[in-house]
């Protein structure tokens, strides 16, 4: 679980060497042309593993169910009531937690005392998880795809701002221990006009403690507080322009899939479920497997590449480095570990060091990080559906001796084969408990 970081701080005697600041770098994307990256060695193994799997279902799903594409039908996941947007309404909330981003910059400039502000953080983050998903449970209204486009929206600003708590709390320790003012040497927060010519200007704690600069941070595309990200010189418009097209087509591209090839196979494996027949369970899932894992991977570019750069395109946001080369993963923990960066970067920074720095072993503090995981999994499936079966708490902790076995007795292609594998079957199989649990909860006993 690498990660390059660099930055100035002081001897361990006094800080931990978790106490990194800076771990965004001026780069593009893999996938991105100008990248020069060329190594998809693991797509190749991909295809290999797909065609085996797909054979004759795509052409066989448009011949028996016609074609059942519709787009406007998309809108009721969302919303039941036109004139009741309950799920609409929780996001707009996130905007309205601009109460909560008061208290931060208030209290690191010493307004307050350490421990109120430490209290108040802490009722901060504990209501950015249990409002939210009080609302989803309580309100019938609020759809399952609302409810979890909510709860990922407060997720996310939940894990921002602990982010931005750490990184100032470890600046506020640097600070009364009589050390010089963090600056940074790889980043440049703001660019002043000046004749023509950019002109680099640096923060220093606590001048970053404005709203301006947790407002950018906030909407940033990253995880990760620093003090001054890298910044782009311009915004590219014909680079801009191009991942808004990929987002649009791919989005309505996910959405076609979805009705034309998912619905059906789901629909058609409930009564093999139902009446426990082991065979046509295997046949319904080896079908399902094959759209999931593709709608799978048309997400990841659409979130991952596409709209990830268009919104740090818009913002200048120089390190977009959101994903490594995971398809060429021999192990299931590089897997996991260049998937989704910034994730990754959170978790290495501000749980798994600050756990090795207190003494914790390896393979107990990263265990820690599959059960964090693990409960954010669940919490974003099993709230919007309003039924508890932790499918996907256990999907993510089997992970756990998947990769020892991968990592022991694997390697190579076969490794990477295995990863493969694991993504294409394991899926499916979690999305069909899901549904299957939720058709019997809310229509069978219904009925």
């Amino acid at each position: 679980m690498g990660l390059s970081i660099t930055a100035g701080f002081v001897s361990n005697t006094v800080y931990p060497y978790y106490c990194l600041f800076s771990c965004h770098v001026l780069q593009e994307s893999l996938l991105s042309s100008a990248s020069g990256y060329s190594n998809y060695r693991g797509i190749l193994n991909w295809c290999v593993v797909m065609l085996v799997v797909s054979i004759n279902i795509f052409f066989t799903s448009s011949d028996r169910y016609g074609i059942l594409v519709d787009p406007i039908q998309v809108v009721s996941l969302f919303l039941k009531d036109p004139y009741n947007w309950p799920a609409s309404c929780l996001i707009i909330e996130h905007c309205v937690n601009n109460v909560f981003f008061v208290f931060f910059p208030v209290a690191l400039q010493g307004t307050i005392s350490e421990t109120t502000g430490t209290f108040l953080y802490l009722v901060n983050l504990t209501t950015l998880l249990f409002f939210p998903s009080a609302t989803v449970l309580t309100l019938t209204s609020i759809t399952p795809v609302g409810g979890a486009f909510a709860l990922c929206v407060y997720t996310i600003l939940f894990m921002k701002l602990y982010s931005y708590k750490d990184v100032n709390m470890w600046c506020r320790e640097i600070r009364h221990t009589k050390a010089r003012t963090l600056t940074r040497s790889h980043s440049c927060p703001s660019f002043a006009q000046s004749n023509g010519s950019a002109v680099h200007t640096h923060v220093s704690y606590p001048g970053n403690l404005t709203h301006r600069d947790i407002y950018y941070f906030v909407f940033a595309p990253t995880l990760c507080y620093e003090l001054n990200f890298p910044r782009s010189p311009r915004i590219r418009k014909s680079f801009l322009l191009r991942r808004l097209f990929e987002m649009l087509f791919f989005i309505q591209l996910q959405i076609g899939l979805v009705q034309q090839w998912m619905v059906p196979t789901i629909q058609n494996s409930m009564k093999p479920f139902q009446d426990m027949d082991f065979s046509r369970m295997i046949e319904r899932m080896l079908k399902l497997a094959v759209p999931n894992h593709l709608i799978w991977l048309i997400f990841f570019y659409w979130f991952f590449h596409s709209s990830m750069n268009f919104v740090a395109e818009l913002m200048r946001f120089g390190d977009r480095e959101f994903y490594q080369d995971w398809w060429n993963s021999e192990t299931v923990t590089y897997f996991w570990s260049n998937w989704n960066i910034p994730v990754h970067k959170w978790c290495l920074r501000h749980f798994y060091k600050p756990l090795m720095g207190r003494g914790v072993n390896k393979w107990v503090a990263q265990t820690a990080i599959f059960l964090v995981s693990a409960f954010f999994h669940e919490y974003l499936v099993s709230v919007p559906l309003k039924m508890f079966r932790l499918w996907a708490f256990m999907g993510m902790m089997s992970q756990i001796p998947l990769a020892w076995f991968v990592g022991r007795f694997l390697r190579g292609n076969y490794g990477n084969a295995a990863v493969w594998i694991s993504l294409i079957i394991g899926q499916p199989i979690a999305v069909l408990m899901y549904v299957h649990d939720f058709y019997v909860l809310h229509y069978v006993s219904q009925s």
